[in-house]
């Protein structure tokens, strides 16, 4: 069966699951929060509490991103940007990577039927950057659209006290329904599952 899951995972067309959260009023205190989260600009560093441990990280997930990102300095740029605003947002970043898989396979400049838009990376809403936003945010630049999608997938894991399948439903607009949670937790468990340290 888990077989079955991992094939349908990566063999899905990917428009099936590109973002398309769904547009909801925020209480005035979250979107104040959330603001201030995406609005942070601090420098990208690694959270590991042991250099060793760092290089180790970024050597074996190069290697699994190797054929899906062939150009290394690129690689090396998405991993330490999703390491930094996962860790940064209290997410796993192997989820992050999983996420990031299901919703847009790594390519660059996909943009969903939906009208979800990511470079690379976590097909965010344009309707985003009105709610916490400003207008100059630009979530094709790759930092910006990491910041954001862990953000707002931060905001449905609150919202919905922990449960990680039905935050990633929202995130994807598809809650109540089990592919995409199920796609997106075969590849964090499966390819991107990690037991070093990771932060």
């Amino acid at each position: 069966m888990r077989l079955l899951i991992v094939l349908t995972a990566l063999l899905v067309p990917l428009r099936l699951y590109a973002g398309a959260q769904i547009y909801e009023p925020l209480a005035a205190s979250v979107a104040v929060q959330m603001s201030a989260a995406v609005a942070d600009k601090g420098p990208i560093f690694f959270n590991f509490k042991n250099p060793d441990d760092a290089h180790k990280w970024i050597e074996e997930m190069s290697r699994r991103l190797r054929s899906r990102i062939p150009e290394r300095k690129e690689r090396i740029e998405l991993l330490k940007s999703a390491q930094h605003e996962a860790i940064r947002a209290g997410l796993d970043p192997q989820m992050v990577l999983g996420l990031i898989q299901i919703e847009s396979g790594f390519r660059k400049y996909a943009v969903s039927s939906a009208g979800a838009r990511g470079y690379i990376y976590m097909q965010v809403m344009p309707f985003w950057i009105k709610l916490i936003g400003k207008p100059s945010d630009n979530i094709f630049r790759l930092r910006t659209n990491l910041r954001y999608g862990c953000v707002i997938f931060r905001h449905y894991l609150d919202l919905e006290k922990g449960d990680f399948f039905r935050a990633l439903g929202r995130y994807n607009g598809s809650l109540g329904h089990a592919d995409y949670p199920n796609a997106v937790h075969t590849v964090w468990r499966g390819r991107w599952q990690y037991d070093g340290a990771t932060s």
